[in-house]
């Protein structure tokens, strides 16, 4: 049984290549130069570099602090209830013992847990809070937490005079709730909520704090943090955010965000690594926070997944923080021969930093035992049937508290009031991620074709540097483009983009861009384009956002997946920079000559009708939205950093029919009673805001 735990542990904490191969492709190519692009950009402003003085991170870090907290979906705090700490058994052994136990960090959230200590504690101990990383231990369909994979550790504190607590995790502890919410499981609101895991297992820490406070062994004074991999990041979490932390020594927890999204690491990763980037931190400023306490950063020379250049790194640029704090001889950097693996000559270096940091031991004093796996995880176990109460498996979904719709304001003053704050909000802290200062769009026509009654042009811009984008404005040959009457904008999906390809793309071939594939013409599409510029005198551009046709990003489902999860790390969602490029695309149009004034609609279906409306908020000139098939709910998607925490879709809905006319095709009158009630209590124009039934005709069609 021993060896086949043994395997599954290791089996766990092996890390395969990254990234993933994936096609190189003109849109993959693009991408990987835009993370090379934002990554910088983070270092230069997400780092330390505005450190220069003690006094600039004494002033600054209380800041950071709160930051991170709110990163983690921890600001405000959760209110400190009661532990509810129940011990469920014990067991003894050479010089030590342990209590098996549980206790609830907010309720029905249960914390299964073991608690070692020395054979005889004659005075309050130094204690340490160990932190499991990913130890996946079940047998016959039980699961007996990621805990009784790192026993040997909390036996070794105990035989050499500590108390040690050692807490599972929620993913893979006795109850198993879920860390892979957009790793794997498609949660993407947990992006909209502004929910991680990472900010659960840390609560839960800091709770396990609380819980060695009570305990009469313990000098509350000599508290320290540790753990691997999972349990690394975890020890960063807790170090920071408390300063009841007196030393830490994290073990293959942190990197650079370099390493995570140019490099490709956070495929090797599930959500509980990472803080909801809404600040675009680097992750040098999360491990500053410790300073100027002692802290041992601990790391193999060999991890693919927590790679030592980039280890290294951040340790250099935390270095000098210590310095600036004269606190140099507290930073340490432990480094082992390795892959990613619980190595005994990584756990002797946080076991040496605890005894010099928390006993004030000879730092040359030589610990030789190394840890010891003495027990079976049905030892360990702190339950024997799982309480009914619990909300470890749905606790994804309360933790961070949703917004819920306030009321209606009813006078133009009250929904004044409201709407600044919410544009506030989106610009702070949804779209916080959209660039600063960004120069004018700068188009370049490439080029006009005539063909069967329709003139199209392409021109290029750049939505951001070196993320290039084409739009296409059709008309009616023989009218010119000061004549007409107005624009319609359409913003395609993947669906939409196949759809006018196959319309024009044999017809105007030379307007192409290189390397698209070739595809058989729609006849009877084009055909209804061409009757309706006779019958209106409108035009019709076209424009695919990134990652969408010209620029789509191809691979595997999981190397897609994974993509979308390094915008979240860098503060952005892919949509949410979708709704930029629309706003460029409008910026585009009002540069073309004739266009300058012209009125503008706006026409898009479903996640990409989403992205249009947040667009409408911040560029003025829109007439009009077409919008179809709208999601009712972030819920559903698409996926905006931080949004359900403030305000859902009916509530920007709302924002949108204050700047401009919106027109609903839904089904769904219900969720949007809301955006109804607030129009008509005051006193919008019946047309400004209008819910119609979906159009009867296919998409082609429309």
């Amino acid at each position: 049984m021993r060896c086949i735990l043994a395997f599954l542990l290791a089996a766990s904490l092996q890390a395969a290549p990254y990234p993933e191969t994936t096609p190189d492709t003109v849109g993959n190519r693009l991408l990987q130069s835009y993370w090379q692009t934002q990554v910088e950009q983070i270092e230069q402003t997400g780092s330390l570099k505005d450190i220069q003085t003690a006094e600039d991170w004494q002033k600054k870090a209380p800041e950071y602090r709160r930051q991170l907290a709110e990163m983690l979906g921890l600001h405000p705090m959760p209110e400190r209830t009661p532990l509810m700490a129940t011990r469920t058994g014990e067991l003894a052994g050479d010089g030590w013992r342990v209590e098996k136990l549980h206790y609830q960090a907010v309720p029905g959230l249960y914390v299964t847990a073991n608690l070692y200590l020395p054979a005889k504690v004659e005075k309050p101990l130094p204690a340490i809070l160990y932190v499991c990383g990913h130890a996946n231990v079940m047998k016959d369909g039980i699961s007996y937490g990621n805990k009784t994979g790192y026993h040997h550790h909390g036996i070794w504190f105990a035989r050499h005079g500590y108390v040690c607590l050692i807490i599972d995790t929620v993913q893979l502890g006795e109850i198993r709730g879920e860390h892979h919410g957009t790793y794997g499981k498609g949660r993407w609101w947990w992006v909209s909520r502004g929910y991680t895991p990472a900010g659960l297992e840390a609560w839960s820490g800091i709770r396990g704090l609380d819980y060695l406070e009570t305990r009469a062994e313990v000098d509350a004074s000599r508290l320290g943090v540790t753990g691997r991999s999972g349990g690394g990041a975890y020890s960063w979490w807790v170090a920071a955010l408390d300063d009841r932390i007196k030393a830490a020594a994290p073990t293959a927890g942190v990197t650079s965000m370099r390493n995570h999204v140019v490099d490709g690491c956070i495929e090797g990763h599930c959500d509980c690594m990472f803080f909801v980037n809404t600040y675009r931190w680097d992750f040098d400023r999360l491990v500053a926070l410790v300073a100027p306490r002692p802290l041992l950063i601990c790391n193999t020379d060999k991890d693919s997944i927590f790679p030592i250049d980039g280890v290294f790194q951040v340790h250099q640029k935390v270095r000098r923080i210590y310095q600036l704090l004269g606190a140099d001889e507290k930073l340490g950097l432990q480094v082992a021969e390795g892959p990613h693996k619980d190595l005994q000559p990584l756990n002797m270096g946080a076991f040496h930093w605890f005894e010099r940091h928390l006993k004030g031991a000879d730092p040359m004093a030589v610990l030789n035992q190394g840890a010891e796996k003495l027990l079976e995880p049905e030892q360990l176990r702190v339950f024997t049937q799982l309480p009914a109460d619990e909300k470890n498996t749905t606790i994804d979904q309360s933790f961070v508290p949703q917004a819920s719709a306030p009321e209606v304001p009813v006078s133009a003053e009250a929904w004044e009031k409201q709407k600044q704050a919410w544009k506030k909000v989106l610009e702070e802290k949804v779209l916080a991620g959209w660039p600063q200062d960004a120069a004018p769009v700068a188009l370049v026509r490439v080029g006009q074709s005539e063909r069967d009654g329709i003139t199209l042009s392409a021109y290029d811009f750049q939505s951001e540097p070196g993320l290039p984008l084409r739009l296409y404005v059709a008309h009616r040959v023989g009218v010119k483009v000061q004549d007409l009457d107005l624009v319609v904008l359409n913003l395609l999906d993947e669906e939409g983009w196949g759809q006018f390809s196959r319309t024009y793309q044999e017809r105007f071939s030379q307007l192409w861009q290189a390397g698209l594939p070739s595809v058989s013409r729609d006849d009877a599409a084009f055909e209804r384009e061409r009757k309706m510029f006779q019958n209106f005198p409108w035009g019709m551009a076209y424009l695919a956002p990134r990652g969408v046709g010209p620029t789509a990003w191809s691979g595997s489902e999981k190397a897609q997946n994974h993509r979308l999860r390094r915008f979240y790390l860098l503060g952005q969602t892919a949509d949410s920079m979708r709704a930029w490029d629309i706003r460029r695309g409008v910026q585009s149009l009002r540069m073309v000559s004739g266009l300058e004034k012209k009125p503008i609609w706006l026409q898009a279906e479903q996640a990409m009708a989403v992205n249009a409306l947040y667009a409408s908020l911040f560029e003025d000139g829109i007439a009009r939205l077409d919008l179809h098939e709208l999601p009712t709910s972030h819920a559903q998607g698409p996926a905006y950093l931080n949004v359900l925490k403030y305000l859902d879709l009916p509530q920007v809905a709302a924002l949108a029919v204050d700047r401009t006319r919106v027109i609903l095709y839904t089904a769904e009158e219900k969720p949007w009673v809301w955006t109804t009630a607030l129009a008509k209590g005051l006193g919008w124009p019946y047309k400004q805001w209008q819910i119609r039934k979906p159009v009867a005709a296919t998409k082609e069609e429309r």
